[in-house]
């Protein structure tokens, strides 16, 4: 009987202090413009840890997550929301001895052509196998997503990792597609909550961080932003989560491919950045610390025959408008019609088409290649790419992940 009620005694105790934790860091952080207060990385962890178990009322989460974007995320409550995350994130190594995580905005896209999908094929037609995790639909835009047009296409959008990763594992394939209710169903199951809240959270920024694939050596994260300030959170997650590497893209609605209008500019973390760097001969395109592991670079899209008069292609107005759906507030597109629009550029382009939609999955490839050291140079990684494409050999990978 004692030993029973010790256990009662101490699961109640636990409560009472998650409770405690709860209410003092929403007390600091919903205080207004002027007397809100920073938590501890611990703290936050904490809390996000009690949402994500659904252990938190959801009036408090939205109180809590609505402050901290309010009064702007400390990197200590990046870190503690990720932490709640990288806890709960299931994952798994290949046998290859790298891949490629691939994650545009989960929210999707509702003005260009989501193109980024071909992207994998390339990469996989090339040697580097790769991958990318997102959800079928999400706040606030509930635009067109890998998920959706995998389904257009007939592909499957719900495989277990351990497929995932044979995928990966076979030469043949090379490539797949990973959801976020696979590898982090507790994250998946605030998507309705996420829809009421409407505003983004600190959630948004930190599940691109996330890699439930990994290479057996070496695993590399592809990713995109849109408004500067989150250039430094997201290196700063890089380390925190120990990548091997990052490629931060100022993409097109976020996303992993630049417009191609202007000159391209990314962000690159390197976790081995000192060594690899040691023995460099040429940094002149590179503005770097040499006690930093980030690089920024640029690159001159007209000298490599790729600056066009468009940013990427932009959805026809030939798709239906979305009809009002409470469950897809937000969206702008029916999403059927658009998502088998992108499924067929994506088809077309693999094929040999010429055009905005090819010109977006060269740039994003190549940028992918030279990133992980398959071309030192930008022009002969683009060469790499469009070979990959003209060659039939990135088509014949799709076909081959598609029917598997």
């Amino acid at each position: 009987m004692s030993r029973n009620n010790k256990t009662c005694d101490t699961s109640t105790t636990d409560v009472q202090a998650e409770s405690a934790v709860i209410r003092s860091a929403i007390q600091r952080v919903a205080a207004g413009p002027e007397l809100s207060k920073s938590i501890s990385r611990d703290e936050t962890r904490q809390v996000c840890g009690a949402m994500l178990d659904g252990r938190m009322d959801p009036v408090q989460s939205a109180a809590f997550l609505i402050g901290l974007r309010m009064k702007r995320e400390t990197n200590d409550e990046f870190r503690g929301a990720m932490d709640a995350l990288l806890e709960r994130t299931s994952s798994i190594s290949v046998n290859s001895p790298r891949c490629v995580g691939l994650a545009d905005p989960y929210n999707g896209f509702n003005r260009t052509v989501q193109a980024s999908l071909a992207i994998l094929p390339v990469l996989a037609a090339c040697g580097v196998p790769a991958y990318s995790h997102g959800v079928e639909a999400c706040s606030p835009k509930y635009g067109v997503t890998h998920s959706t047009t995998l389904q257009a296409l007939g592909g499957r959008d719900d495989l277990p990792l351990a497929e995932a990763g044979a995928r990966l594992d076979d030469p043949a394939i090379g490539w797949a597609y990973i959801d976020q209710q696979v590898f982090c169903p507790a994250l998946y199951g605030l998507n309705d909550f996420r829809r009421l809240l409407i505003k983004r959270p600190a959630y948004s920024t930190a599940e691109v961080m996330l890699t439930p694939i990994k290479g057996k050596d070496k695993t590399h994260l592809i990713t995109g932003y849109v408004h500067n300030p989150y250039r430094d959170i997201y290196i700063m997650l890089a380390e925190h989560c120990g990548l091997d590497s990052m490629l931060l893209v100022k993409g097109t609605e976020g996303g992993v491919i630049p417009s191609l209008r202007a000159n391209v500019r990314v962000e690159r973390y390197l976790n081995t950045y000192i060594e690899s760097n040691k023995n460099s001969e040429n940094n002149e395109s590179e503005e770097s610390n040499e006690h930093s592991s980030r690089q920024t670079h640029e690159f001159d899209l007209s000298s490599l025959n790729m600056q066009r008069t468009y940013r990427a292609e932009d959805i026809p107005d030939t798709i239906p408008a979305a009809k009002f759906d409470e469950k897809r507030p937000g969206a702008k597109w029916d999403i059927d019609a658009l998502s088998q629009y992108c499924a067929q550029k994506c088809t077309n382009t693999l094929a040999g088409e010429h055009g905005p939609t090819r010109d977006a999955v060269v740039l994003g490839g190549a940028l992918a290649l030279w990133h992980v050291g398959e071309s030192k140079i930008m022009s002969d990684a683009i060469s790499m790419a469009e070979n990959a494409i003209d060659s039939g050999a990135a088509k014949k990978h799709f076909d081959a992940g598609l029917r598997a």
